[in-house]
């Protein structure tokens, strides 16, 4: 434990002196390991697991854009990401993990307690075992909080789902040296430095709201302040069963058809210089890295990574509604999502994308998030995605408090939500994407900082 943030940034500069570890880019075809099957074109490991890298062809999508053809990460197996907390003087902490992923662009972030792939858990890396992992894993120690199935990036994976976890233990754990316990209040001042706590753990977190962590407190009231509580109000615009009707009528009305297609025959990319690339240099591009580390599992691999061509740009806006907080919600059809539609922020996008595309294409919403004045943002930082699968991924996430003139009818397939409706969302699967978790733990943990 630290009594003062001083003591983990020392603590955090010491183990990234202690982890050493080099990334390096390797053409495609000389990773070892990985096998790029002769007929397909198809990228897999030679043991059968991890994940492949085929082709995804998709029509009547709804979007833009309505049809194209692009790589995929295809990853049936379902991983573990799991935080430990425990009282420390009446007083719950998180452990985490200085942790490097080979995808991110500052070596070490801080993951959950457990963070491991169905392959990692089984061993067929052959390397170390995942510390901690039997508090995760019936029969286990400890209490279970939070236990949810969650998607992970839907634009680059293919109904990938990971298993979040939050379990409470009163025994004593032995700290390892990449592990630290960390308060709430203490993560909250930790989750303003851009790069720094990992997707994995922000999705892990997102979860937390309003579970009893001890003493009858919860996470909502102790610590994430929703601000439907601050202001006196309590009302919604909508009611829990018409947003629930809502996403249920727009996953209705997805048209999208997608199917999985040879790597080699994906239209509109190209095998050049080592790696996948769209012919136009839009995207994102499958690459191949090289990796050494003394801190992971195994000390050396290679594996094919997502490297996306600029960064995106991640936005809630929101208003006051009657004195209640509301943000605005879309049901945004998602390339790989298992139920073709989830629940997502008001603007998710890689602007640069959309240059070549009429200004009535743009994504609805993206002009205002981009031309708020100063004093309507709420929150603006950087922050890296999963840097297992992702090379150098990072998003801009934003909150733009829209002016009382905004009209309150929106498209039919954005809604208005209150934070404690998002709250309650987030503890069940397939309702809230990845990008939108990430923005509630921001916006809960910033309202009480």
């Amino acid at each position: 434990m630290f009594t003062d943030l001083n003591q983990f940034h020392t603590w955090f500069a010491h183990r990234a002196q202690e982890q050493h570890h080099h990334v390096t880019r390797v053409p495609l075809q000389d990773l070892h390991g990985w096998t790029t099957h002769p007929e397909t074109g198809d990228l897999h490991h030679h043991t059968g697991g991890f994940f492949t890298v085929q082709g995804l062809d998709l029509t009547r999508s709804g979007r833009g854009v309505e049809a194209w053809q692009q790589p995929i990460m295809v990853q049936p197996e379902q991983g573990v990401l799991g935080i430990l907390v425990k009282e420390f003087n009446g007083i719950p902490h998180c452990l985490l993990q200085a942790k490097m992923e080979p995808g991110n662009v500052n070596g070490l972030q801080l993951s959950p307690t457990v963070q491991a792939t169905q392959s990692n858990i089984t061993g067929i890396h052959g390397g170390r075992t995942v510390p901690y992992l039997t508090y995760f894993t019936a029969p286990r120690k400890g209490l279970v909080l939070s236990d949810v199935l969650q998607s992970e990036q839907a634009s680059w994976f293919l109904a990938k789902r990971n298993r979040n976890m939050i379990v409470r233990v009163d025994e004593h754990v032995p700290v390892l040296d990449e592990f630290c316990w960390l308060s709430f209040p203490q993560i909250s001042a930790l989750l303003r430095l851009p790069n720094l706590m990992n997707m994995d753990t922000r999705t892990v977190l997102a979860g937390a709201a309003g579970i009893s962590l001890g003493d009858g407190d919860t996470t909502e009231d102790s610590f994430r302040g929703d601000l439907t509580r601050s202001r006196g109000a309590q009302e919604s615009l909508h009611s829990m069963v018409e947003v629930l009707s809502w996403f249920t009528e727009a996953k209705g009305r997805c048209t999208l058809t997608r199917h999985t297609i040879p790597l080699n025959k994906v239209s509109g990319w190209s095998h050049r210089d080592g790696a996948i690339k769209h012919d136009l240099d839009l995207h994102f591009s499958v690459i191949g890295v090289a990796v050494q580390s003394n801190s992971r599992e195994v000390t050396g691999w290679h594996q094919p990574m997502f490297e996306p061509r600029g960064q995106g740009i991640i936005a809630f806006l929101v208003k006051n509604i009657q004195g209640v907080l509301h943000l605005l919600v879309q049901a945004r059809i998602e390339t790989g999502a298992l139920d073709g539609v989830e629940m997502a922020p008001t603007v998710q996008c890689q602007p640069d994308n959309y240059k070549w595309l009429p200004e009535a294409r743009r994504p609805l919403f993206l002009d205002e998030v981009l031309a708020a004045p100063k004093d309507r943002v709420r929150f603006d930082s950087v922050h890296s995605e999963e840097g297992g699968r992702f090379y150098h991924a990072r998003n801009r996430y934003l909150m733009v408090e829209v002016e009382d003139d905004f009209d309150l009818d929106v498209p039919q397939d954005y809604t208005w939500v209150t934070l404690r409706q998002l709250t309650e969302l987030v503890r069940y699967g397939n309702h809230l994407n990845v990008e939108a978790r990430s923005l509630l733990t921001f916006f809960g943990f910033y309202e009480e900082a």
